[in-house]
């Protein structure tokens, strides 16, 4: 079950930072590389505590469904998206802003578990961790550039 941590220095304040890690809108264009778009539960705007999204996207060549529950929220500090349906086992997203002098230290903890076993635990050292790494540096690249964007920056 591996753990994925990142973080990523963004030179905007951290409620702004919050606001756009939560934009379904902007996770949207943050993953246009897999088609992902919003097909359930709030498909536009800003997500908040205990709504879901259901999220339809093509990874590896498979179009798959993933929902998600936001189980956490402690504005601008943290929340916490948990999946309910989907192609993993299991995981919990945490996601964390730091308010520092110039900006914000987003800290993204990705804690997720494969199925299959011994054939999803093979899965992840041989692609499947680093693919997910990848895809959340991605992102989190993306939620930098429009957050410093707001601030003019």
């Amino acid at each position: 079950m591996p753990i994925i941590k990142t973080d990523m220095f963004i030179y905007a304040p951290r409620d702004i930072c919050f606001d756009v890690a939560r934009d379904i809108d902007i996770h949207t264009e943050s993953t246009s590389q897999t088609n992902e778009r919003a097909i359930g539960g709030v498909t536009s705007g800003l997500i908040g505590l205990n709504e879901t999204v259901t999220w339809e996207a093509v990874h590896f060549g498979v179009k798959q469904n993933l929902t998600v529950r936001i189980t956490e929220f402690d504005f601008p500090n943290r929340f916490v998206d948990e999946m309910e349906k989907g192609a993993f086992k299991r995981f919990y997203h945490v996601h964390e802003f730091i308010e520092k002098q110039t900006g914000t230290l987003m800290v993204d903890t990705f804690d997720y578990t494969s199925p299959f076993g011994i054939i999803g635990r093979l899965a992840d050292r041989l692609f499947l961790e680093q693919y997910m790494k990848e895809f959340l540096i991605k992102r989190n690249r993306y939620i930098k550039k429009i957050a410093e964007e707001r601030v003019g920056r």
